[in-house]
């Protein structure tokens, strides 16, 4: 998956446990690529300003290739399953005065 790191579609990405290349665009989607890399989800960030063909099919290539994305992106997409962002949620709200 190529994609420009956005909440929404880097949270798809990583739920579906799929590997990507990102290539953010503006705002905060240089510091989320930067974090799914951390993650080994995902190869190193091509900036936007900085993409050709060539760098993205290298990109492509290591993604299929090295399985190290896969079991990365494996082990997010099973650690989002795990959560209950929900009843998180609902917890802290309950905790507030009135709650």
């Amino acid at each position: 998956m190529v994609h420009h790191g956005g909440a929404g579609t880097s949270a798809a990405a990583l739920r579906a446990g799929v590997p990507a290349v990102p290539v953010p665009v503006t705002a905060d989607q240089p510091f989320r690529a930067r974090r799914l890399a951390a993650l080994g989800a995902v190869t190193d960030p091509i900036p936007f300003r900085s993409l050709t063909a060539e760098r993205l099919a290298d990109s492509l290539d290591r993604v299929v290739k090295q399985q190290g994305y896969s079991r990365a992106a494996g082990r997010a997409a099973q650690h989002l399953r795990s959560e209950d962002g929900a009843g998180q949620a609902l917890k802290a709200v309950q905790r507030l005065p009135g709650g």
